[in-house]
């Protein structure tokens, strides 16, 4: 399958401070990357590398099999860059807006009112082609942001926090989008501060800390670092708590304030049927029992220290 995106030893240095201190990538084509990781742990500066925006002082790296040092123009030719913040004009209709963008790539009118139309149709704006963008709901010129990105159809993607600020269901609707251009084959690189959006989107997370790789692996392969599956118990009343905790084992840990008991568990199904009926023989019936993965928030603080925090960055509303 190749790799559209590969980075070997990347460092990047403002000042005495390294941005990048050996950072390696490598992206399979046709897939996600989530890039994650705390304020300053180099995301920002990887991205502006490789997307030929800022010039790297170590290393190399290659986009869409081109060189980003010395095949800059090339790589430009195959790639889009979406930043946090909308570049929609809100006084243009959506249409207008694409062939805006179409021209800014020297299409002929023609050929950018064709492109916009079969963008519109391709990301679910067909109907709402020919209303000023101002009128659009947040996940609406999301969609429209995103589309205007394809007008040259990339072969690499780079989204910096696609959906902040959008509500539950409009980062459904850009989900979607993204598993879709997916899936006609372009290669996305997202960085995101929703650690849920990495787990959804993501067949790959590469964790950031200091300029460097502090984890990297499937969203189930780094939760697996924590101990795997944990079953989880709610007991009616305390005076219950001991008896859950019997069941569960010696290392099952207890919030009182909850009344939760839980335990790691390898055969997540029989572990559940067991639990059950040991439970129903002691007479306990539980409010609640629940088998639970962890979160990509917790696989975070455990390798940063910190939990996830804001990390939009300084490329936004950047196309290349």
């Amino acid at each position: 399958m190749g790799h559209a995106v590969l980075a070997e030893g990347l460092r990047k240095r403002y000042d005495q401070k390294a941005a990048l201190d050996g950072f390696d990538l490598a992206v399979p084509a046709g897939t996600v990357c989530g890039l994650l990781g705390p304020n300053g742990a180099g995301k920002t500066t990887a991205v502006r590398i490789l997307a030929t925006l800022l010039r790297l002082d170590g290393g190399r790296a290659e986009v869409a099999g081109f060189d980003v040092t010395r095949e800059a123009p090339a790589v430009r030719r195959q790639v889009a860059l979406n930043g946090q913040q909308s570049t929609v004009d809100d006084v243009l209709t959506g249409k207008e807006n694409l062939v805006m963008w179409g021209r800014l790539y020297h299409l002929s009118r023609r050929q950018a009112s064709s492109r916009a139309d079969e963008l519109l149709e391709q990301f679910g704006l067909t109907e709402a082609a020919g209303k000023r963008a101002k009128q659009y709901s947040g996940g609406m010129r999301r969609r429209l942001d995103l589309a205007s990105s394809f007008i040259m159809r990339p072969s690499v993607l780079f989204l910096d926090e696609p959906t902040t600020g959008l509500d539950p269901r409009n980062r459904g609707e850009v989900w979607r989008e993204v598993k879709r251009v997916v899936a006609e084959g372009t290669t996305v690189l997202l960085t995101t501060q929703y650690l849920d959006e990495a787990d959804q989107l993501a067949d790959q997370i590469v964790v950031l800390d200091t300029g460097r790789v502090a984890a990297s692996g499937t969203p189930d392969q780094l939760k697996s670092k924590l101990g795997g599956d944990r079953i989880e118990v709610v007991a009616r009343t305390s005076e219950e708590l001991p008896i859950v905790r019997d069941v569960l084992g010696p290392d099952a840990e207890v919030d009182l304030d909850s009344f939760r008991v839980s335990a790691a568990v390898t055969d997540r199904v029989a572990a559940l049927t067991w639990v059950t009926s040991a439970l129903a023989a002691k007479g306990v019936e539980a409010e609640d029992i629940a088998l639970r993965r962890p979160t990509l928030d917790e696989v975070f603080l455990a390798i940063t220290g910190h939990k996830a925090v804001d990390t939009s960055g300084g490329n936004s509303g950047v196309r290349v």
